[in-house]
């Protein structure tokens, strides 16, 4: 085992996989002579050079199409997004063609292809930058959405998307790159649609996935001193979820809290309440609660920022609505 960050995994998956299959490569804004943005390429050019390791124009529809191209040719192009809030320029490539190709081509083409980068909020970055995105892609079918928690799972989960024969949308943190954890020095894969209870309990389920699972795990600790016992769901992938971990859950717990960091309206935390709701309403004594961000643009202003993202408080005061409805 080492310690590795989270921005550390990242190049030694996509490292790995280069070195595994010649037809893996990586591509987008500052990923070769700057060793990528966030530092997740650092070394990759001198390895790979600059035909699978590209340097592109600040051009995300371009780039991205180009990756597009290159997957149906047999190719498994990694794509970084310096941020997801790019990806809106690119998303006519990602969600018309990348992840309808399969079936509108009667399965004569395959977009093995991994479009990856940050998502959320990171500070002070204003509006334009700070939104998630993990509800939009989810809700496209065609498509995977991956959103790791911690670099153990970061690193499995990447080398799964890239080898993965379906377009994988794999979302990051800019919060998280400098998280450490200990890794196996031998290789390890993470299926993609497979939760983990990450703490088990018996007075309520607390579910959450991402940067967002370090407030469900402190209000988790939090509610240890108010005697009240959560069972933590990391749910790893948003689309497919593991629905089958929820509902077991619930059935052991009773109650649930989703703990989101998108806004309320279509969020994974919406369809999360109405599958439990819908398939384990006789285990319920109490309705699922979701904790999202506030509905409104996120705020510049530090002070606003953590009133309108979750936080440890809300998620309590949301266990404890529920926990004692008896």
């Amino acid at each position: 085992m080492v310690e590795k960050q989270f921005r550390e995994v990242i190049k030694d998956a996509m490292t790995e996989e280069m070195r595994r299959d010649e037809g893996v490569f990586l591509m987008g804004e500052e990923v070769a002579e700057y060793n990528g943005a966030y530092k997740a390429s650092q070394g990759m050019l001198e390895e790979f050079g600059p035909q699978r390791v590209l340097d592109t124009p600040i051009s995300e529809l371009g780039f991205a199409g180009l990756g597009v191209g290159a997957a149906m040719n047999g190719l498994r192009p990694i794509i970084e997004f310096m941020t997801f809030n790019f990806s809106l320029v690119a998303i006519d490539q990602v969600i018309n063609a990348a992840a309808k190709m399969y079936s509108m081509s009667g399965g004569q083409y395959s977009v093995p292809i991994v479009f990856r980068g940050p998502t959320g909020n990171a500070g002070q970055l204003g509006a334009q930058h700070s939104q998630n995105f993990e509800n939009w892609y989810a809700n496209t079918p065609g498509l995977k959405v991956v959103v790791p928690s911690n670099p153990y799972d970061a690193k499995g989960l990447l080398k799964t998307s890239i080898r993965d024969d379906d377009p994988v949308i794999f979302m990051e943190s800019e919060l998280m790159y400098g998280d450490k954890a200990m890794i196996p020095e031998e290789e390890y894969l993470i299926p993609i649609g497979k939760g983990k209870v990450v703490k088990e309990g018996n007075d309520v389920t607390i579910v959450s996935f991402g940067k967002i699972m370090k407030v469900a795990m402190e209000a988790a600790k939090e509610l240890e001193k108010d005697n009240i016992s959560a069972e933590v769901i990391d749910l790893r992938t948003v689309r497919p979820i593991d629905y089958a971990l929820l509902v077991e859950s619930v059935k052991k717990t009773n109650r649930m809290v989703v703990v989101e960091e998108a806004w309320p309206l279509a969020a994974i935390s919406s369809e999360i309440a109405y599958h439990v709701q819908r398939n384990a309403f006789d285990y319920l004594d109490a309705p699922v609660i979701r904790v999202n961000s506030m509905d409104l643009p996120l705020p510049y202003a530090p002070t606003l920022i953590d009133v309108v993202l979750p936080n440890v408080k809300r998620t309590i005061e949301a266990v404890k609505s529920v926990a004692y409805v008896r």
